[in-house]
């Protein structure tokens, strides 16, 4: 019997971020969020702006209802929405799963949010829904997430060669990192101790 926390998306909190279920009346949440820093015009990255919410929301929560996604509304200390993540291409016969999707509001970038939000991702991918591995993926030429995906310590596995199309039309190489269930406890800890500091990953 597959466990129910394959199917029913958690309300992930700590004392710096909340990542809670996406849901359909949280157009304006995202839209708020990703114009600090006008982040739908980077090129490397699929973030929703105005004409592309709609169709932004339809298909995480199509996903979701497909049972191959759990998307997340992100809101910092204060309840301000900062953000969106998701867990993704989930296989629970692996099990297995890939975070990703996820962009914040420029004055939250490496800070303890992000940090504390992987803690919260991949503590609840690994302990609560017992995977054996998770992926991250970003593109080739995001140099900011790939460093962080790095300081996460997670593993580079290796570049899929014109693996995706971007909004933009332009075809994406795609940087591969992953972590293992064994690897978890040493990821963990970091983290732990990042956040006990105060710092970004």
């Amino acid at each position: 019997m597959q466990s129910l926390h394959w199917t029913i998306p958690p309300i992930l909190e700590g004392h710096h971020v909340t990542l809670e279920p996406l849901q359909p009346h949280h157009a304006e949440d995202l839209l708020a969020a990703a114009s600090d820093g006008e982040l739908w015009n980077l090129w490397y990255t699929s973030v929703p702006g105005p004409e592309t919410v709609w169709a932004y929301l339809a298909r995480a929560i199509a996903d979701r209802e497909a049972g191959t996604a759990m998307p997340f509304l992100v809101r910092d200390a204060s309840g301000e929405p900062v953000g969106s993540t998701r867990f993704f291409r989930m296989d629970p016969v692996v099990p297995s799963l890939e975070i990703g999707y996820t962009w914040y509001s420029a004055r939250v970038q490496r800070s303890a949010l992000n940090t504390e939000a992987k803690r919260l991702l991949l503590g609840h991918a690994f302990d609560a829904m017992g995977c054996s591995v998770v992926e991250l993926r970003t593109h080739v030429m995001n140099h900011r997430s790939r460093a962080a995906i790095e300081r996460l310590g997670a593993h580079f596995d290796g570049i899929l060669r014109r693996q995706m199309r971007m909004p933009d039309g332009h075809l994406r190489d795609t940087a591969v990192y992953s972590i293992l269930d064994s690897e978890w406890p040493v990821v963990r800890r970091n983290l732990d101790f990042k956040l006990e500091h105060g710092g970004a990953a």
